[in-house]
């Protein structure tokens, strides 16, 4: 077994986790906690919140990092979107996370069932703000044209890791292709939020993550989020290197002066972890006088 470094280290949360498992049993619903294995699940679970992850638990790609099961995924449930819905309710989320397997299977990619779901959700939750962590949709532009019509408040999609590396974590994924997801975003809504994020560990430089971080400014993304990578199983790529939090700060002072509205860096950060605060700091940023 792999020997966690000492910051690597914390405490197991008190808080219950009991209610928002009840929830998530009774509606049947799928998080990307339970189904990547994500080291933070307790921790959100006792604090009500969770990721929701629509169109299945079956993934269509098998990248290197993830452990969600890849292969012939189930027909899509055409009353998912209510029931992720409900779900905001009931824990009474006031940003809700919405993430989903791939679907390349499918003719519209999900696409069509990711606006249903904010939809839904903005029908059930008053004065609430969505955030949709979603698939590449191969960049089309009538697809993420469906989902920005929706008007999620935050759009994220993944680069993962550096361009060098992308091919080895993400097979059936392209670098560049994501950065274009995230462009076409901007030209659909230069009001929806843009984020994105990558996992550290795997090999990469100093300087391609510095390099990411200016592809990743090209596009006008605003948020980031840089995390460590942690094998969630024996099938997954190995840990290369357990970077040391003070790397983690560089990255997150080098990306804020490169003008992100927010730099979110750290070992245990993963792309909707603490995503409200995340949005929050980006609107403050902008009110502040940030662009």
């Amino acid at each position: 077994m792999t020997r966690f470094p000492e910051w690597l280290r914390r405490p197991i949360p008190t808080g219950s986790v009991a209610l928002t498992q009840e929830i998530l049993s009774e509606l049947k619903l799928n998080t990307v906690c339970e189904s990547a294995l994500c080291p933070n699940r307790m921790e959100c679970y006792s604090r009500q919140t969770a990721t929701f992850m629509i169109l299945g638990d079956v993934c269509t790609r098998r990248c290197g990092f993830c452990a969600i099961q890849a292969g012939k995924p189930l027909l899509v449930e055409e009353d998912e979107p209510e029931r992720v819905a409900e779900a905001a309710k009931q824990l009474g989320l006031k940003h809700v996370v919405v993430t989903s397997v791939t679907r390349d299977d499918l003719k519209d990619e999900g696409a069509n069932h990711f606006a249903r779901t904010i939809e839904a959700i903005r029908c059930e939750v008053e004065n609430v703000t969505i955030e949709i962590l979603t698939p590449d949709f191969h960049a089309r532009r009538e697809l993420i044209e469906i989902v920005c019509k929706a008007r999620p408040d935050v759009f994220n999609h993944n680069v993962e890791t550096v361009e060098r590396l992308s091919r080895l974590v993400r097979p059936q994924a392209r670098y560049r292709r994501s950065l274009e997801v995230l462009e076409l975003v901007k030209t659909f809504s230069s009001s929806i939020v843009t984020k994105s994020g990558l996992m550290l560990g795997l090999g990469e430089s100093v300087d391609e993550v510095i390099q990411t971080l200016v592809d990743l400014k090209s596009v006008q993304v605003d948020i980031v989020t840089i995390g460590q990578y942690l094998r969630p199983d024996e099938t997954s790529l190995a840990v290369k290197e357990f970077v040391h939090p003070e790397v983690f700060a560089h990255f997150e002072s080098e990306g804020k002066k490169l003008g992100f509205r927010e730099v979110y860096a750290g070992p245990y950060v993963r792309s909707s972890y603490h995503a409200a605060e995340s949005y929050s700091k980006s609107l403050e940023f902008v009110k502040a006088g940030g662009e």
